[in-house]
């Protein structure tokens, strides 16, 4: 649990910064005003400023900034079903609702890790067992079921009984949402800010005796039908804690704020340019093949903003051959709509491939071609054994510099150092709000 907590604080804490974030803070921040006295404004909203909201609210901006830059964890499957062997990404909806009603209730810190737990394993045996079809036909799981997530972290601490748990997951079913076509877009992290939300709202109202159907999720029109075309119900409930699935398959964690589809391509990109030192004013064309599982999702052609360059291709083999990196600091309008990079964009080719296609969907697979000027060709496949998954997977160092990358956007050194010693210590704390306090602004 500390290794996706360190992960989600630092993409909480850098997402913040980006200015869809910023329009929900704006958005919270008149929401406050009318609501009076802010005696109800018991969470906080991390970020370059300090600002408490109540506890839904803050979820929403918590749970948006989290995926804001696309760096939050992704969920491992170990069915061959699965597309790209990925399924949603589970750590911000259950901890931004954790984070939120641990604050208001004044939680200890060991109460905080079981509500998280709680929710993100809810979250995984779901997408585990909910249909491929779900995203398939274009829903964003992040968002659907992370919807579930946050109203059962919300609900273990609450103390809801089962018949409220019930509700909380039937009101949760009717207010979960999130679609594909959002991606690339600022509406694609608001799907996880407003899952937290929504999670939220659902216990809340559940714990006051708000109703809703006895069978939410697997009867006739219930969510898995309406929303999944099926489950695998007998998937969930006896699953559960068997394993705890962030321990086994466990969780991926991103090396580039963009598509986990694309990062594959970007580590071959890198090798191949590091290793025969080709400079971007020697590249003539640059020549990307795939299958449809990495193709379509990566759906831009050319990227005019940031959000777009998260699922541009060219442009992030542009920004690896310029820089020799891709992270916060490129993914900003302001290099995506440099000259450099646009001009490079243009000399990138994304080619659909066959060969690559039949060999399936369970791997992100891909090859990569620089054309330079003098008529030297370089390739490099990608390596399936990609940064940050199962068998190549971040170290403790690892994500202790992604943390202190992310947050070094918002708090100084000395601060950093302590929000990283409570997070390895969360489950000591006597109060989560030692730890909130420590990475506001």
């Amino acid at each position: 649990a500390r290794r996706c907590l360190i992960d989600g604080f630092g993409v909480v804490l850098a997402g913040a910064t980006v200015r869809g974030s910023a329009i929900v803070r704006h958005y919270i921040k008149g929401l406050e005003r009318c609501a009076g006295s802010g005696a109800n404004s018991t969470a906080s909203v991390l970020g370059p400023e300090r600002l408490r909201a109540d506890a839904a609210r803050a979820a929403l901006a918590n749970g948006a900034s989290g995926h804001a830059m696309d760096f939050d964890d992704t969920q491992l499957s170990s069915s061959s079903d699965r597309v790209f062997g990925l399924l949603t990404h589970p750590t911000v909806p259950a901890l931004a609702a954790s984070l939120a009603v641990g604050e208001r209730l004044d939680v200890p810190g060991r109460l905080f890790v079981e509500a998280f737990l709680t929710g993100f394993e809810v979250e995984c045996k779901m997408a585990e067992a909910i249909d491929p079809d779900h995203y398939q036909r274009g829903f964003h799981s992040t968002g659907t079921i992370g919807t579930f997530a946050a109203a059962a972290s919300a609900a273990k601490l609450m103390k809801l009984t089962p018949g409220q748990i019930t509700h909380a997951l039937g009101i949760a079913a009717s207010t979960s949402s999130g679609i594909r076509v959002n991606f690339g877009s600022m509406t694609k992290p608001l799907h996880a800010g407003r899952a937290a939300e929504n999670g939220i709202v659902a216990a809340e109202l559940a714990a006051r005796g708000f109703t809703a159907g006895d069978d939410p999720l697997d009867g006739e029109w219930g969510y898995f039908q309406v929303l999944g075309g099926g489950a695998d119900v007998p998937r969930i409930v006896p699953a559960l804690g068997q394993p705890f699935s962030i321990v086994s398959p466990g969780v991926s964690f991103k090396p580039y704020p963009c598509g986990s589809l694309g990062h594959p391509t970007m580590d071959a990109m890198l090798k191949l340019v590091t290793d025969h030192d080709v400079k971007a004013d020697q590249i003539a064309r640059i020549r990307v093949r795939a299958g449809s599982n990495i193709l379509n999702p990566l759906r831009y052609r050319t990227a005019k903003t940031e959000l777009e360059a998260k699922f541009c291709l060219p442009f992030m083999m542009a920004s690896i051959a310029l820089r020799r990196r891709a992270g916060i600091r490129e993914f900003t309008d302001e290099f995506v709509s440099s000259t450099a990079v646009q001009a490079l964009m243009a000399r990138v080719d994304t080619i659909f491939d066959p060969q690559i296609e039949a060999r399936g969907f369970d791997r992100m697979r891909s090859v990569v071609e620089v054309e330079a000027t003098d008529g030297r060709t370089f390739t490099e496949a990608s390596d399936e054994r990609y940064r940050g998954g199962p068998e190549k997977p971040f170290t403790r160092t690892d994500l202790h510099e992604k943390f202190t990358d992310c947050a070094s956007l918002v708090l100084p050194p000395d601060r950093i150092r302590r929000a990283l010693e409570l997070i390895e210590s969360v489950e000591t704390l006597k109060s989560i709000r030692e730890l909130t306090q420590a990475m506001e602004a």
